[in-house]
Parts: structure tokens; sequence; C-alpha cells
């Protein structure tokens, strides 16, 4: 089941963004998807342009996250360096 490879992803690689792309669509499919975290969920056939673009939006999410996450490290260490600064 791919529903059970998101959680085995999301232990390794917790970082990636998952896309599920389906032929055998059901409501509890969907929802399992989202409750194990797919940031996409998509039915077979699609067109190709929808899965690339798809793909693009969220490789330019995870882009943005990072940045934010080097941003608030960044923010952390100055802020800490100050705080040592300050004490001396």
């Amino acid at each position: 089941e791919g529903t059970d490879l998101l959680v085995k992803m999301r232990e390794t690689v917790p970082k990636m963004r998952k896309i599920m792309l389906t032929g055998f669509p059901t409501r509890q499919n969907a929802i399992d998807a989202v409750n194990k975290k797919a940031d996409a969920y998509l039915l077979k056939p699609e067109d190709v342009k929808k899965i690339l673009a798809v793909i693009s939006e969220q490789l330019n999410l995870q882009k943005a996250e990072k940045k934010y996450s080097e941003q608030q490290v960044s923010k952390f260490i100055e802020s800490r360096s100050r705080e040592i600064d300050a004490s001396r």
C-alpha cells in the first residue's frame, strides 16, 4: 500500500515531499493519505502536465521550507551570540 510507504518515508526522510498517485481512489484511501502526511493526492489517469505542475509546486514548497529553516537557525545563532556578548 502506498499509504504504508508514507509512514516509512516520514521516518527515514521526513522533509521529503510526498505525492500520492492512485488508480484505485476511495474516500478511505484519500483520508489515509492525508492522515499519513501526503503532500498531494492525484488520481490516475492524470495529465502529465498536471503531474509536473504538482511536482514543481511541491519542490518550491520544499525549497521555501528549507530556506525558512535556515533563516530561523541563523536568527537563533545571532540572538544567542548577542546574549553571550552582553553577558561578558
